[in-house]
C-alpha cells in the first residue's frame, strides 16, 4: 500500500504541483502545512513528510518528523553547508531522502558529471552554470551545488577551490579552481550545465527543465520508495538505483 503524505510548503509552486499530481501517482494527501499552520498535527497525520518550504523551517520539520517517527523527503534548498550537514545528521534518525533536485534527468546528469570529472582529470577546466526564474531566492541552486560537490570530490579539492563568478583582474585561471555562475530571469524552470574545457575541445553536459512537474514526480517517487526503509539519509541516486 502506498504511504499517505504530508506536504509542507503546500502553498508554494512546488507544493501546488505536488498536490495536483499526488492523485495520479496513487498517493493520498493526509495533510498540508504552511506558515502559521499546526505543523506538528500535519506531520502526525501522514506516513511520509514531503518538505518544499523554506530553509529556515527545515530544522523544525526534521525534529517533528523524528518525534512522530515519520519518513522524510526534503526538497528545500538554500541551507548553508554547515547547517545542511548538521540537519542531514539529525535526519538520519528516520528514513530520509534528501536531494537538491528530484528530476530523474538531473540525477542522471550527476552520474555523468562524476564520470566525466574522473575520466577527464584536472587538465580539463571545470565550470558549472545554472539559470532559474526571477523568483528564486537562493544561489547557487541546490542542483548546481551538488554538481560542484561531485567535481570537488572527484578532484580531491575543497570548497576553497570554488569561484563564484569572476570580477576585476583575476589573473590566469588555475588548474585547481572550479567556477560557478548563477543566472536569473523570466520564468526559466531550471537549466544546469557542467562544462569541461580542455585545450582543443570542450564537453558540456546540460539538463533543461521545461515543467516543474518533473521535480514533483520525482519527489512523489521518493516518498513511495523511502516508506518502510531503514533509518538513514538517502538521495535520488539511491531511489533510482544509480549508485
Amino acid at each position: 500500500m502506498n504511504p499517505r503524505i504530508t506536504i509542507v510548503g503546500a502553498a508554494g509552486r512546488m507544493g501546488q504541483t505536488l498536490l495536483a499530481l499526488a492523485e495520479s501517482e496513487s498517493l493520498q494527501v493526509a495533510a498540508t502545512a504552511d506558515q502559521g499552520d499546526d505543523l506538528a498535527a500535519a506531520i502526525g497525520a501522514g506516513d511520509v513528510v514531503i518538505d518544499f518550504s523554506f530553509h529556515a523551517a527545515t530544522a523544525e520539520v526534521v525534529d517533528l518528523a523524528i518525534a512522530a517517527g515519520k519518513a522524510l523527503v526534503i526538497g528545500t534548498t538554500g541551507h548553508l553547508a554547515d547547517a545542511r550537514d548538521a540537519l542531514r545528521q539529525r535526519a538520519a534518525a528516520v528514513p530520509t531522502v534528501w536531494a537538491g533536485n528530484y528530476s530523474v534527468g538531473v540525477n542522471l546528469l550527476y552520474a555523468l558529471t562524476r564520470r566525466a570529472a574522473a575520466v577527464l582529470g584536472p587538465d580539463y577546466d571545470a565550470e558549472v552554470t545554472e539559470m532559474h526564474h526571477r523568483f528564486k531566492k537562493d544561489a547557487p541552486s541546490g542542483t548546481a551545488a551538488r554538481l560542484l560537490e561531485i567535481i570537488l570530490e572527484e578532484r580531491a579539492l575543497t570548497a576553497a577551490a570554488l569561484r563564484h563568478g569572476r570580477e576585476g583582474i583575476t589573473g590566469e585561471r588555475t588548474q585547481d579552481e572550479v567556477g560557478i555562475h548563477s543566472l536569473r530571469g523570466g520564468d526559466v524552470v531550471g537549466e544546469h550545465t557542467a562544462l569541461f574545457a580542455g585545450m582543443g575541445e570542450r564537453i558540456e553536459l546540460t539538463h533543461r527543465a521545461t515543467d516543474r512537474a518533473i521535480f514533483a514526480r520525482g519527489a512523489l517517487r521518493a516518498a513511495k520508495w523511502v516508506s518502510g526503509r531503514p533509518a538513514g539519509v538517502y538521495d535520488m541516486q539511491d531511489v533510482l538505483g544509480l549508485d
